[in-house]
């Protein structure tokens, strides 16, 4: 079992005919993913590697009862792009897109709230619930099947985690890039619940770095919630005051959101906390 995508997911793409989009659109077949259709306004009848492109959302929602939409449109139409999804009526949204203005995505979840719509992102990597379904730019070449769920705020930490899981024999159920910026859609919270209610999930892995308070109220929820092994990794404790590590999220300011206090909230709730990626994997092995 894993959560989120599976062998049911019906993706669309939008975007699917710019460069990005038809590059991973190739990827995330090859992955074994279930691409339904595309969407570019404008270039409608075409096809994609082998996939129909429509020229709205609803039109190829109406040909093909999709469920998924993963989103490569430049950041000026990124959030146009998600409510167009919402409103078709797609369940689960996931914006890869980089650099969506703050006040676009306030626009979005005023939009969606209250809604039956799951929104990834912006600003991730997406999903990957391996042996069933990529909808994202995560590489399948480091991933296996198994039943550990992993949650991040970086991509890049999360394949390097992922690596080191898989290169230790440490099957992953669903891996969750939540995304870096200040405002995303689905949090560690939202994440945490899922693996700890998915059967199929027997221990969970949450990468998290600098900037804000979301480590911070994970490991509350995971006191209070979570009963299954976590190990975390924090990454940026020498990062310096004020200053922007990669994502829009990742900066340290007024004195909160550091490596340390986040480290020390979640050892605080429980979680063994790592040294590098590749203690994630030693850490684990120690706890299941």
């Amino acid at each position: 079992m894993s959560i989120l995508v599976d062998k049911e997911t019906r993706l669309i793409v939008q975007g699917i005919t710019g460069h990005v989009g038809t590059f991973e659109t190739g990827l995330m077949l090859q992955a074994g993913t279930r691409i339904v259709g595309g969407v570019t306004p404008g270039k409608g009848g075409r096809t994609v590697e082998g996939v129909p492109v429509f020229d709205t959302v609803q039109e190829c929602m109406d040909s093909t009862e999709a469920n998924t939409s993963i989103i490569f449109v430049s950041p000026p139409f990124a959030a146009g792009a998600i409510l167009e999804a919402a409103d078709s009526g797609i369940n689960l949204i996931v914006c890869i897109t980089e650099g969506v203005p703050v006040k676009d995505m306030v626009r979005v979840f005023r939009s969606i709230e209250g809604r039956d719509v799951r929104l990834v992102g912006p600003n991730c990597p997406g999903i990957t619930s391996p042996g069933q379904a990529r909808v994202g730019i995560m590489p399948d070449s480091i991933f296996m099947p198994g039943s550990v769920g992993v949650v991040s705020r970086s991509g890049t930490l999360t394949y390097e985690v992922v690596d080191a899981l898989s290169k230790n024999g440490i099957g992953q159920s669903t891996c969750v890039g939540i995304g870096g910026d200040p405002l995303i859609g689905t949090s560690f919270i939202d994440t945490l619940e899922m693996f700890q209610n998915d059967p199929d999930t027997s221990a969970i892995v949450l990468i998290g770095e600098i900037g804000g308070t979301a480590e911070q109220e994970a490991a509350e929820y995971i006191k209070e919630h979570v009963t299954k092994p976590v190990v975390g990794y924090v990454v940026g404790i020498s990062a310096p005051a004020g200053k922007t590590m990669g994502h829009a999220g990742a900066i340290i300011s007024g004195g909160g959101g550091t490596a340390k206090e986040k480290i020390e909230a979640l050892e605080a709730a429980g979680v063994v906390v790592a040294e590098s990626p590749g203690d994630v994997a030693v850490k684990l092995k120690e706890l299941i």
